[in-house]
């Protein structure tokens, strides 16, 4: 089934210059950017979209991090989309994630891990309206 999925180059993937790379690998795996935008996170955006890590001891750091500097918002289509965008990405902490995947190759830290992707259809519903409105 054809699903749409939010996804983010965060600031160190951007400032590393692994823009290309990223959606190339998106594109190789059958996946077609939708929408797409350079820009900055505002706090309003951030504060929505990681509303569940809210009092959590990363939170304030994470937030700061995420409107540090420019991203790259997709929304990105396909089949199985979310599954495969996730697939793709590897494991949250860069030192866990598979070789091959994007945080296994280009994350560094786990709080610098070079890309976001919603984690189920609702989420992405509601990602996509934050980073690109209804």
């Amino acid at each position: 089934m054809i699903e749409k999925t939010y996804t983010m180059i965060k600031p160190d993937g951007v400032a590393n210059k692994h823009i290309g790379q990223i959606i190339s690998r998106f594109e190789n795996a059958g996946l077609t950017i939708e929408r797409m935008e350079l820009s900055k996170v505002t706090k309003k955006q951030a504060v929505a979209n990681y509303a569940e890590h809210k009092g959590k001891p990363f939170y304030d750091k994470l937030i700061a991090y995420v409107t540090s500097g420019p991203v790259v918002k997709m929304v990105v289509s396909g089949e199985g989309a979310v599954s495969k965008v996730r697939q793709l990405m590897g494991a949250t902490n860069p030192k866990e994630a598979a070789p091959g995947t994007i945080r296994g190759d280009f994350g560094l830290v786990m709080d610098e891990n070079v890309i976001h992707g919603s984690d189920s259809k609702e989420s992405a519903k509601r990602e996509i309206s934050i980073f690109f409105g209804k």
